[in-house]
């Protein structure tokens, strides 16, 4: 069994789809009904003993400066690509802490830190199975064999555009010390050798280098975690943002 003892968080980006909230206010530190979405990440963390926590950020940096005066144990890592790259370039930066981690997104809630529990069998991805049409990316395991469980199977492939129903990905993932070293050295040759800056960290282990890794999902409920990805969304599950919109 694997252990997490170390967890990135991915912060840098722009928040475009949450302006005109993260025109001041990067989207990780935009409060959620009075929580700021990165203190339910670290709170979450923190209930499950995870204290080694590094966050990397660019946009508005400067407003993160306080974050390790109030969580001891945490690091900032900046990013300096952040405005010309996609998020590969978050996790190529923070690409030596990447064993025996728990990698997530900033912006996003975590409403249920059970989801973050530190034991995990093979390195993987939490999922939620929506049994309706659906546009996030989803995973696909494969077959099962008699009696065995979800997060017992690999995953075979995954679709970028959705599906009619499926193990839809979110943005928490777990990696073992082996693939974790596995990764870096991915994120060195696409980001660095082959330049590839316009796609997705999570396409290199999905997508660049698939037959490397052997994946599978943590399922988890469509309620315990919460991702935010536009003004729209943001107002629907926050009223007091409602006035934002035109």
């Amino acid at each position: 069994m694997n252990q997490v003892k170390r967890a990135v968080i991915v912060a840098a980006g722009i928040g475009t789809r949450m302006r005109p909230v993260t025109d001041a206010m990067p989207k990780p530190l935009v409060p959620v009904r009075g929580v700021r979405m990165i203190d339910t990440i670290i709170d979450g963390l923190h209930e499950n003993g995870i204290y080694e926590i590094y966050v990397v950020v660019g946009y508005l940096k400067e407003k993160f400066a306080k974050l390790p005066e109030q969580y001891p144990g945490l690091t900032l890592i900046e990013n300096p690509d952040y405005n010309d790259a996609n998020n590969i370039s978050s996790l190529y930066y923070a690409r030596e802490h990447l064993e025996d981690a728990v990698i997530l997104d900033g912006d996003q809630v975590i409403r249920d830190p059970k989801i973050l529990y530190p034991e995990f069998q093979r390195s993987c991805y939490c999922c939620f199975y929506s049994h309706e049409p659906t546009k996030e990316w989803v995973l696909t395991l494969e077959e099962p064999a008699e009696k065995c469980c979800p997060e017992d199977r690999v995953v075979v492939s995954c679709s970028r555009i959705g599906g009619p129903e499926g193990w839809e990905l979110h943005s928490v993932s777990f990696w073992s010390k082996e693939d974790g070293a596995r990764l870096r050295s991915h994120l060195e040759l696409e980001y660095m050798l082959k330049r590839n800056r316009d796609i997705y960290w999570d396409d290199v282990a999905l997508f660049c280098h698939r037959e490397e890794y052997q994946l599978g999902i943590r399922p988890i409920e469509r309620e315990q975690l919460l991702e935010i990805d536009s003004l729209e969304e943001l107002a629907q599950y926050d009223l007091a943002y409602k006035s934002y919109l035109k």
